[in-house]
This record gives structure tokens, C-alpha cells and sequence, in this order.
């Protein structure tokens, strides 16, 4: 291990890269039904379905493996949120247009991901996509990481924490619970659900709590310990207030993964013929969508995560940059092989990071427990989101210390980040923000006087971004 991931180098040992593998892959083990679900219409347990699970466990595997060995970094890669739910519109768009089933119109997105994947995989290899975040300016690059620190706790305290009512209304912790004129109001609307948030906020502040209190006592394993009591207290409370069993799920449960709906489904199934009757210059359109979100997402969550470890150079930029893309376009390849939407690296990896993670041993742990959860799938099941929100919360306050290496007096510094600080929360994407960020960059130096300071890529950039903010392309 220490030959393979230069331990001691990074200071660091083999316990602490475990336990910070096992906590990311807490963080993010929510993808592995929750993919599944977005791009299958929350079809669960049909062949797609099962397809769509397997596929998403290997694809992870794969590609974080493959970041492990080639870059030695401590990130992990799935499925992307917000890229999935696009290829899900995409794919039912194209089977309507063609007049065929979701499922092939599935099959034909699966090209597309597969042509997004190889592009990505020239461009790594030829360093263009290095090139490119050079010319991300070293403020934006800066403060990218705040900015998903605010996106993390977004995400903790907004959509991995809801509760359904009798209707099926969803219930959030920030914009409902905290957002109600009075708690009577929120019981009213929230009716039998109201004991469920109550005991979601709980878990979720006092998960929050514990994990403070043993970073501030310097205890290894602080984010992992808290997820735990977290979880503990959470299932107590379904035991004893809402009297419920919070391991239901695991009777009956499956452990036997369904490979043989994914050889049936999606396995190597790309249909090229849907995309010949939908046009080429809507597919190519597509296609330039995909490549632009993913690229920007996944130079953010790197330049952002990698920041908070300590793992950028004086220039802001992160070594082994090259590895850890060309790993993530193989990702993506393998995931449009075996049947899922594009794998980008996830930024609760920063989870695994604040529990000490600083080499591919950490990525490679995490890997592995997506192999697992092919077998064990049910376990991760019963992980309150409300526990995984307190993880979430409090590693993306920590990322906000970014903020201070911030020039406020400079308004090419300030503008661009502020308005990062702003969109990626907001739109939920990081490749949005980055790009308001290069366009206000951009036209501030200009405006400034200083345009010739800027270099043409970052221009071309900022174009890209504009044409894709601006020009309005039906499917």
C-alpha cells in the first residue's frame, strides 16, 4: 500500500484512507437507488430498473478504481445528479419523436453518452481539457470550492432531507420546516408527516453536533462516527415515536444481484437507429450539452475538493489533473456500456477528504464498496438521508474558509465568485456557476481596460457559455 499510494508522503496511513473511503461512500451511496429511479420514472424492480442499478454500481466501481490508480487522489465518481435526470428527459424526448418504446429511446441516449465519453477521452489525452482549466482565472479557480461548500449545504439542509405527507407533497428542511410563518402552520400542511420531520431535523442537527464536537477533540473518524449516531437515533425514533420498523426493508430483501436484466437491457444495447430519425444536428446539439455540463462540473468539484485537501501548487493547479480526467471520461465510458447516464466525480468525495483521505486509497475504498452494494445494496438502504445531511452540512462549512484567500478589494475576483456563490446552490449545477463566473470575469476586464490580460481561451469560454445559456434548441 504504501508503494502503490505513497502513504507517508502524503501523510496519511492506511486506517484514515479507509475510514475516509467508507465515508464518502456513506455520502453518496444514495445514488445507487436513486439513479436508478431517475432515469427509469421510479420504475423499481422492472428488468430497466435493475439494469439501471447494476450499471450504476459498475460504472462507480470502474471509474473511481481507475482514478485510484492513475491519479492517487482521494475523489470517487458515480452517475451525476442533474446529468441524469437530463438523459432521462432525453431519452423519452427521442422515443416520442421516433415513435418507439422508452427503452430504446433509452438505448439511443446511450449512444450519445458513449460518443461524450470518447470525446472527453481525446481531449484528456491531449491535454486540451488541462488547457482549459488553465484558463479558468486563479480567483474563479479559488473559489469554487466555497461555492460547493454552499451547494453541499444546500443539498443537506434542501433535497436529501424531505418527508412526504398522506398526498405525496414533498416537505423540505430549510424551505418548509424553517421556512414555515409558525410551526402550527407547517403541522397543519404537513398533517401525519409532521412526527417525521420533527425527527428528520433532529437527526440531522444533532448528527451535525457530534461531528463538531469530535473534530474540535480532533477524533479520527469524526464525519463517519457522527453519520453513525446519527443513524442510531434516527432509527430509535422510527422504533419509538412513529412506530415503525426502520430494517423492514431488509426482510425479504434481494442479495443477489440482477445481472442478467442488464445483459438483456442495456449491456452494449446502443441503438443508432433512433438517433437517425431525430437528426443529426439535434443529437450533435445534445451531445455539446452533456460535454459542456459534465466538463465544468467535474473541473469544479476536482479544482474545489482537491483545494480544500491542500492539493493545489502555488499556480492553483492540482497535479495528476490529467489522470483524474482521463479517468473520468473512461467512467463515463463504461457506463454507457454497461447502461447508465455520464460518471463525474462527486463532490461529497470532500466528505472523505475532511476524515483525512489524501491518496487513491481512499477512492479505491470507496470503489470497492460500490462493487458491494451490488450484494449489499439493502444495507445502504437504511441510512437515514437526514444522517448523510449532517456529513454534508458540515463539510461544506468547512469549505467556506476558501472565502479568505479572496481578494474583495478586486471585482474581477469578487463579481465572479459572488455570483458562484449564488448560481451553484441555486441551479444545483457546478458547471453553471463557473460559467456566470467566466462570463462576469470576462466583461469585467474588458469594461476595465484590462481585455488583453485575458486569455483567448478563456474568451472562447465565455462564448461557449453564453451560446449555451442563450440559444433556445427544442427536442
Amino acid at each position: 500500500m504504501e508503494k502503490l499510494f505513497k502513504l507517508k508522503q502524503n501523510g496519511t496511513t492506511v486506517r484514515t484512507e479507509l475510514v475516509a473511503g467508507l465515508t464518502t461512500f456513506m455520502t453518496m451511496a444514495y445514488i445507487i437507488a436513486l439513479n436508478p429511479n431517475l432515469l427509469t420514472g421510479f420504475a423499481v424492480g422492472t428488468p430497466l430498473w435493475n439494469a439501471v442499478f447494476v450499471a450504476t454500481c459498475l460504472a462507480s466501481f470502474i471509474g473511481t478504481a481507475c482514478l485510484a490508480f492513475a491519479a492517487n487522489k482521494p475523489f470517487a465518481m458515480a452517475p451525476g445528479m442533474g446529468l441524469n435526470s437530463f438523459f432521462a428527459s432525453v431519452a423519452a424526448s427521442m422515443a416520442g419523436i421516433a415513435g418507439v418504446s422508452y427503452l430504446e429511446g433509452f438505448q439511443a441516449a446511450l449512444v450519445i453518452i458513449l460518443v461524450e465519453g470518447i470525446i472527453f477521452l481525446l481531449l484528456s489525452l491531449l491535454n486540451i481539457r488541462e488547457k482549459i482549466v488553465h484558463a479558468i482565472p486563479l480567483g474563479i479557480r479559488i473559489g469554487v470550492a466555497p461555492a460547493i461548500g454552499l451547494m453541499l449545504m444546500n443539498i443537506g439542509l434542501g433535497s436529501n432531507a424531505g418527508v412526504y405527507n398522506a398526498d405525496g407533497n414533498p416537505f423540505y428542511v430549510m424551505k418548509d420546516f424553517f421556512g414555515a410563518l409558525t410551526a402550527g402552520s407547517i403541522k397543519e400542511q404537513l398533517g401525519d408527516a409532521w412526527p417525521t420531520m420533527v425527527l428528520t431535523v433532529a437527526t440531522m442537527f444533532i448528527g451535525l453536533f457530534v461531528i463538531i464536537a469530535l473534530a474540535h477533540r480532533k477524533v479520527k473518524g469524526s464525519v463517519l462516527i457522527g453519520m453513525l449516531v446519527a443513524s442510531a437515533i434516527n432509527w430509535a425514533g422510527q422504533a419509538i415515536f412513529l412506530k415503525t420498523d426502520p430494517f423492514a426493508n431488509l426482510k425479504g430483501a434481494s442479495w443477489v444481484p440482477p445481472m442478467k436484466d442488464m445483459v438483456e437491457n442495456t449491456f452494449f444495447k446502443f441503438n443508432f437507429g433512433v438517433l437517425a430519425d431525430i437528426g443529426w444536428i439535434t443529437v450533435i446539439t445534445i451531445i455539446i450539452t452533456f460535454c459542456i455540463i459534465d466538463m465544468f462540473d467535474t473541473i469544479g468539484t476536482l479544482v474545489g475538493t482537491a483545494t480544500r485537501a491542500g492539493m493545489i501548487d502555488d499556480k492553483g493547479d492540482m497535479p495528476q489533473m490529467k489522470q483524474a480526467l482521463i479517468s473520468d471520461a473512461v467512467g463515463t465510458v463504461v457506463g454507457s456500456a454497461t447502461g447508465t447516464s455520464t460518471v463525474t466525480t462527486f463532490i461529497e468525495s470532500a466528505a472523505g477528504v475532511e476524515e483525512g483521505g489524501r491518496t487513491g486509497l481512499t477512492a479505491l475504498t470507496t470503489a470497492v464498496l460500490f462493487l458491494l452494494a451490488l450484494f449489499l445494496s439493502p444495507i445502504a438502504a437504511i441510512i437515514p438521508p437526514a444522517a448523510t445531511s449532517a456529513a454534508l452540512i458540515y463539510v461544506g462549512i468547512l469549505m467556506l474558509a476558501g472565502l479568505s484567500k479572496i481578494d474583495f478589494s478586486d471585482m474581477t475576483q469578487t463579481v465572479p465568485v459572488a455570483l458562484m456563490l449564488l448560481t451553484m446552490p441555486v441551479s444545483g449545477s457546478i458547471g453553471h456557476g463557473i460559467g456566470l463566473g467566466l462570463i462576469s470575469y470576462t466583461v469585467i476586464m474588458l469594461f476595465t481596460g484590462k481585455g488583453k490580460k485575458v486569455p483567448v481561451l478563456t474568451y472562447v469560454l465565455s462564448v461557449i457559455f453564453l451560446v449555451k445559456f442563450f440559444l433556445a434548441v427544442k427536442i
